[in-house]
């Protein structure tokens, strides 16, 4: 892979990211409303953990079946989306403290980071159609695979933690904010999350 194939590879991961919070940085974003962003650190571990499979799963071939299978993409899309609306709505009508140990519990916000971002099978025919495009056949393919895929995901991991941040410094200038507004506003982003997973198949239906 050239240095200028690389660099256009990187213009594209800027166009991609350059829009509007998606589903996990709208999580990030409420995490980090919630637990401060050192506590979320597990949920970005998380997002990041499952594009890391969806990546492999792409290298290895299983674009076509996943792509293929649409039953499959439905389950794992809604089961997602179902997901998304239970922490929001639970939130919404928390009336406790925005934070208690159980809540913030690294393992249970790493839970959340990877299975909002598993939620979206489309991710892995995303990547099989990304990842060719900036490849060189006449090298070898994997070490190619994994500067593409490492770019990745620090690139994603960088997006993230920069929403994360934002959100907490945006928490910071709201100090008046007592826990139940905050959980309020942490569950309607869940909400919004649910609702941009639940609309990408209107999406692609309307590209057909």
């Amino acid at each position: 892979m050239s240095l200028e194939v690389y660099l256009l590879y990187l213009g594209v991961l800027a166009a991609f990211f350059a829009t509007p919070p998606d589903t996990s940085q709208l999580l990030i974003i409420s995490n980090s409303l919630r637990h401060g962003m050192r506590k979320s650190l597990a949920t970005v571990a998380g997002d990041l953990t499952a594009n890391s499979i969806q990546m492999t799963l792409a290298a290895f071939g299983l674009t076509a079946i996943v792509a293929a299978n649409a039953n499959a993409l439905w389950v794992i899309k809604w089961a997602g989306v179902a997901y998304l609306l239970w922490i929001g709505l639970r939130l919404m009508l928390s009336k406790g403290a925005a934070d208690t140990p159980q809540a913030a519990a690294p393992g249970r916000l790493f839970r959340q980071g990877f299975v909002t971002s598993s939620a979206n099978p489309y991710a892995v025919v995303f990547f099989g159609a990304l990842f060719p495009q900036f490849i060189d056949p006449s090298l070898p393919i994997l070490p190619q695979l994994l500067i593409l895929g490492v770019t990745y995901l620090v690139v994603d991991g960088a997006v993230l933690l920069l929403w994360g941040w934002a959100a907490q410094r945006t928490l910071g200038r709201l100090k008046a904010l007592t826990g139940v507004w905050i959980n309020r506003i942490s569950g309607g982003l869940m909400i919004g999350a649910a609702l941009l997973l639940g609309l990408k198949d209107i999406e692609r239906a309307d590209q057909k």
